[in-house]
């Protein structure tokens, strides 16, 4: 007898029923959902700054506290654009809860975050490392540094180059000085008065250089002048590319100038970005600079504990900005500085000695000081530094491996871009051409010079001995997954590689919210 298969069983499924009864959104999540600890962080952190920020009267707003748990979980959960923030909260539960059924439209939701947030994001940053030192997590001892770079929000090929605008301005003018001679001809008055010189407005018998300025004074001088008699074809033409054509281009380069603030380039879309090199574009075939920031955190167990925000791609002159910015914050520096060869300037190292952090800072030849090749073929594989001639502190000279002494010729002072003066001696070998050492000692074609610094001499020894030190060798190791970890971790598993809001301030106020996020994340973890 054939058997008789079952029948298959399925759970119940009913759409629309009616439930006399609603169930509570804080019985549909976990006890130890992220969503719980980033609500528990901000009740309990201060947020007076942020309340400051609204005036009394007027209609009702939704409340910052909310916007902020709103704006912290959406970073948590990889949501950065204000239409899909505003998304979650129609259809997100976690989202429906710590809003409170809350529905702020894109709009309000970007306007809280570009314009409430901006002004207050590092108070609020501050009030959340207070609430992690508080619950233990960060003790504010070993700060490791380090930086990177996030790309800008802005059209990488319409960017303005310093030395491209340098030129156009020189060509504008050397232009300008010609269509000023050629009408300067046509008056022989001014020209038995000035002779071959330009008038003095437009610094002809100075030094100074032609600027829209002067030149607007010139052209009404002129334009006054020509109306007294009857203009030529060609003084009518060359008065009107003056003015319409050379006065506009001179007036954007000198725009462009000031915008660049001695930087080397910036976007068109986003004035405050500079292009950098970027690290994910370096197995390019052509890597090419984009628009982007330069972004400094310090780290302690892989939470950020301070950031900064900057426009230059090197991270020598970060250093004492971003402690500054980090003071300001919590009112105090860490115990130790741990940081990678790109910190190590004689600014930096007095910057760190003043505020009586220890020095485990690197500097660019560590690695060639702390290591010994085995092969001899290979000792001479690098040229003859500066630190590895001895010195007569008697006689004020330098002893080269030939035992050819350099003698002091003079000293120089030298400015770094943050205006730290520093005193450079300046060392020379009377005669090197017979010397069999000279291609392992200098590429010159004359004798070897070296420029040496004692203060920073003295540094570079100290942090060598603190970095070789059985600590500093533990807080070597540690720093190479500290900093890095972090930043692995919000660029590949936050997915966060561009910056959606433009300027550093809104920058610095993304970053914020990032690093928030990120520590916030880190803690639920834990």
């Amino acid at each position: 007898m054939k058997r008789k298969e079952a029948a298959p069983v399925f759970k119940p499924y009913v759409m629309r029923q009616i439930s006399l009864i609603p169930p509570s959104y804080d019985e549909l999540i976990e006890e130890k959902h992220l969503v719980r600890t980033v609500d528990e962080a901000v009740e309990k952190i201060d947020i007076s700054a942020l309340l400051n920020q609204y005036k009394g009267g007027g209609t009702s707003s939704y409340h910052p506290k909310m916007m902020l748990k709103v704006l912290v979980y959406a970073y948590c959960e990889k949501i950065y654009s204000s239409r899909r923030i505003a998304k979650a909260l129609r259809e997100n539960i976690h989202f429906m809860w710590i809003s409170g059924e809350n529905k702020p439209d894109f709009r309000t939701i970007n306007a809280f975050r570009s314009s409430r947030m901006k002004p207050v994001i590092d108070d609020v940053f501050s009030a959340v490392l207070e609430y992690l030192v508080e619950g233990g997590y960060v003790k504010l001892e070993n700060y490791f540094l380090d930086g990177t770079k996030i790309e800008a929000n802005a059209n990488k090929h319409k960017v303005v180059w310093a030395k491209r605008n340098e030129n156009y301005q020189k060509r504008v003018r050397e232009q300008i000085k010609g269509l000023l001679g050629e009408i300067e001809k046509a008056n022989e008055a001014e020209n038995e008065e000035y002779g071959d010189d330009d008038l003095e407005e437009l610094g002809g018998n100075s030094k100074e250089d032609i600027n829209s300025e002067r030149l607007k004074k010139k052209i009404d001088e002129l334009n006054q002048r020509l109306r007294e008699k009857t203009q030529k074809k060609e003084t009518r033409q060359a008065m009107k590319k003056l003015e319409k054509d050379c006065l506009p281009r001179l007036e954007k380069y000198e725009q462009q100038t000031e915008t660049l603030a001695g930087r080397n380039s910036y976007a068109k879309t986003d004035k405050d970005a500079s292009c950098m090199r970027m690290k994910e574009d370096r197995g390019a075939e052509k890597p090419w600079p984009k628009p982007a920031y330069n972004i400094q955190i310090g780290t302690e167990g892989q939470f950020i504990v301070g950031f900064s925000v900057h426009q230059r791609a090197g991270d020598t002159s970060c250093l004492i900005s971003h402690f500054e910015k980090m003071r300001k914050g919590i009112g105090k520096l860490p115990k130790v500085a741990v940081a990678d060869a790109g910190y190590g300037s004689e600014e930096n190292y007095d910057y760190i000695e003043r505020l009586g952090m220890q020095n485990y800072v690197k500097y660019n030849t560590f690695y060639q000081d702390t290591h010994h090749y085995r092969k001899p073929e290979l000792i001479r594989s690098h040229q003859y530094r500066a630190e590895e001639f001895g010195y007569d502190a008697e006689k004020d000279q330098f002893i080269c491996p030939a035992n050819k002494r350099l003698n002091f010729v003079n000293a120089t002072r030298y400015k770094t871009e943050n205006d730290y003066l520093t005193d450079r001696r300046n060392y020379q070998c009377a005669d090197c051409q017979e010397c069999p050492l000279k291609p392992h000692c200098t590429k010159a074609k004359g004798n070897r010079s070296i420029r040496i610094s004692f203060r920073l001499m003295a540094y570079r020894e100290q942090a060598r001995n603190n970095l070789t030190s059985e600590r500093g060798i533990r807080l070597r190791s540690e720093r190479s997954t500290e900093v890095e970890t972090v930043f692995g971790h919000i660029k590949h598993n936050m997915g966060f590689r561009r910056f959606m809001l433009r300027g550093t301030e809104k920058v610095n106020t993304e970053w914020g919210l990032i690093s928030i996020a990120h520590n916030l994340r880190k803690m639920a973890a834990q």
